[in-house]
């Protein structure tokens, strides 16, 4: 820390108690001033050869016969005016940035200028501030905290704006040259890595980073802090970056971590205040600077304190353009009354919709949608919409918890992500999975409608095998499952038998297969559904048929539940229909390779309903 002294002889101001102070003199004192609570016992000739406003004071005094003076309104307090009275007497007096603030202000109520003596007080402390203080990085950080509790003076003297520029100015330096101390805790193997005045430790630390200042300045005043911002942003040489984290950690230093500390009345204003300032502090360009997990948290704590709705409105827009980037965790906001959910849903799809509309300014979406091979370019081209696809099945998948979500909330949530940018649909459907495990009251139609959002063919082999003994799903839909699967089969089986070398490659062209195969199975499909109606005679003549064959000890492994077995066994006979000789209902059952010997039917078909599990 920089300092000055200032005179040569011995300080000999006494104190009497806590409100009188003395010169030791064997002179004695010809004047009072009353300076707030503290009375100071002083001599008229060494003040009044040094400051105009008391030469004025003392004059009025005695006209009026009075043998006091008071100044009740005297910048900075006793402290500052027993620095400009031992100033006045010549005794030894320091200065540095804790008091110098103070000391300029009271010169300037005293009138120490250089009219009434050569190198007086004013001078000698502007000389000061400009050959030490402003060329200091941190002696200018404590000089702009001091002069917070000395406006209007500190203000209309210039003092704050100069440190504010001189700190601006200090931030916008090469790193490469800088040789001042500062503060950097973060990131660090170190608990701190401080570079004093003038000497580098390269043992410690390879380079300089571009964020060195940020931690610094998080010990200004709201208001301070968001002047001395606006300088470094005004300078133009500031990555966004470099503010977007300088932001984030002045939040992280001043927010409080509990949501009863941020809605204090306490408080409240001053939260409301900190979380608006940050906001309208972002970088310009919203594609840069503060990541979209940083904006979601600002977010929510905006909601929190009730900043106002400009505030809200650009974290929203902010974090539509960076989505892609957000996590499941993220997104999970507490909603506000009235709602009655866990979590903001609509504000969610609020944040979605305006993703897709900044996706749809670089692309023609109204092309796109009339032309397939165009949506496939769009999404391969936009892996951001992919993984915003990800994200919301992964919250879909959160919130299906919740039992005041209601279906159509559900519904239009899973709406907005575009068809082709779901790949696949494992995550769709175990949101799905979800939502009806925890909704059990839902009617058939229900049920058919969500389950309506997933696409059967898009689902991995893993969840089609879940798929297919999960008892909450409709008949009709595990029907498409166990067909796909099977067609899907045939197609790689087929693959490989015509290009047996290329049978490693097989696996890549398997949805394309499926998807011919499927076309050409589809009236084939029809009759044979029309055929799965099997009486209840059936059915018992089936169950005493394998009550009867068990007792001879045949069995087998039980891969699927009876009801998707029998399925499976009918639609056996759609792929060896297109892959061999058309066979008869009975023979294409007799070679499902999920078929089992009679005798195993009853018994494998109750323990299938134990091994049936939810990936819920």
């Amino acid at each position: 820390m920089k300092f000055m002294k200032l005179g040569s002889k011995p300080d000999v101001f006494q104190a009497e108690g806590k409100a009188v102070r003395y010169v030791s003199s064997d002179l004695a004192t010809d004047v009072i001033i009353n300076v707030g609570e503290v009375k100071f016992y002083l001599h008229k000739f060494p003040l009044l050869s040094k400051s105009n406003r008391l030469q004025k004071l003392v004059m009025k005094a005695n006209e009026e016969s009075d043998d006091e003076i008071h100044m009740v309104d005297f910048p900075g307090g006793p402290k500052a005016f027993e620095i400009c009275a031992k100033f006045c007497y010549g005794m030894t007096v320091t200065l540095n940035a804790y008091n110098v603030v103070a000391a300029r202000c009271a010169a300037e109520y005293l009138e120490m200028t250089e009219d009434i003596d050569r190198g007086n007080l004013i001078f000698k402390i502007e000389v000061f501030l400009n050959s030490s203080i402003f060329r200091s990085w941190k002696d200018s950080i404590i000089v702009l905290q001091t002069t917070k509790s000395l406006l209007p003076w500190s203000e209309d003297l210039k003092i704050i704006g100069r440190c504010i520029d001189s700190i601006a100015s200090k931030t916008s330096v090469n790193p490469v040259n800088i040789t001042w101390s500062y503060t950097y805790n973060r990131k660090l193997a170190e608990p701190d890595k401080i570079v004093e005045d003038g000497v580098k430790f390269p043992e410690k630390f390879e380079s300089v980073p571009k964020d060195w200042w940020v931690e610094d300045i998080c010990e200004l005043e709201i208001d301070l802090y968001k002047r001395v911002m606006i300088a470094v942003k005004s300078k133009g040489r500031m990555d966004g970056s470099v503010i977007g984290e300088a932001l984030k950690t002045y939040a992280v230093r001043w927010l409080p971590d509990s949501v009863d500390a941020l809605v204090s009345d306490a408080h409240a204003w001053r939260n409301t205040s900190l979380v608006e300032t940050i906001v309208c502090l972002l970088p310009s360009d919203k594609g840069v600077g503060c990541s979209c997990s940083f904006l979601l948290k600002l977010l929510k704590v905006a909601i929190l304190v009730g900043a106002d709705e400009s505030s809200r409105e650009d974290l929203v827009n902010r974090i539509s353009m960076k989505l892609h980037e957000a996590s499941v965790t993220d997104l999970l906001i507490p909603s506000r009354s009235p709602q009655i959910t866990t979590y903001d849903v609509e504000l969610v799809q609020c944040i979605v919709n305006r993703f897709l509309m900044h996706e749809k300014s670089n692309w023609d979406m109204d092309v796109v949608g009339k032309n397939e091979k165009g949506a496939d370019s769009f999404v391969l081209g936009h892996g951001s919409l992919l993984s915003v696809a990800k994200l919301i099945d992964g919250y879909l998948a959160e919130i299906a918890r919740d039992q005041n979500l209601t279906l159509s909330s559900f519904i239009d949530l899973s709406h907005t992500i575009p068809q082709s940018a779901r790949l696949v649909h494992d995550g769709l459907y175990k949101a799905i999975d979800i939502y009806l495990k925890e909704h059990p009251s839902l009617t058939k139609v229900e049920r058919k409608k969500i389950c309506g959002l997933m696409d059967v063919k898009k689902l991995s082999i893993d969840a089609s095998m879940h798929a297919a003994q999960n008892e909450r799903l409709p008949l009709r839909v595990v029907v498409q499952v166990l067909f796909f699967e099977q067609v899907r089969a045939s197609a790689n089986v087929r693959s490989i038998n015509n290009n047996p070398r290329d049978a490693s490659r097989s696996t890549t062209n398997t949805d394309e297969e499926c998807e011919k195969t499927a076309a050409e199975s589809c009236r084939t499909l029809k009759k044979q559904m029309s055929q799965m109606r099997i009486k209840e005679e059936e059915f018992r003549k089936n169950g005493k048929l394998a009550k009867k064959n068990s007792k001879n000890g045949r069995s087998g492994i039980q891969l699927l539940p009876s009801r998707s077995r029998r399925i499976f066994d009918k639609l056996w006979v759609v792929g060896k229909g297109h892959g061999d000789n058309k066979s008869s209902e009975s023979s294409g059952s007799s070679q499902s390779p999920t078929s089992m010997a009679p005798g195993d039917t009853k018994s494998s078909g109750s323990s299938s309903r134990h091994r049936r599990h939810s990936i819920s």
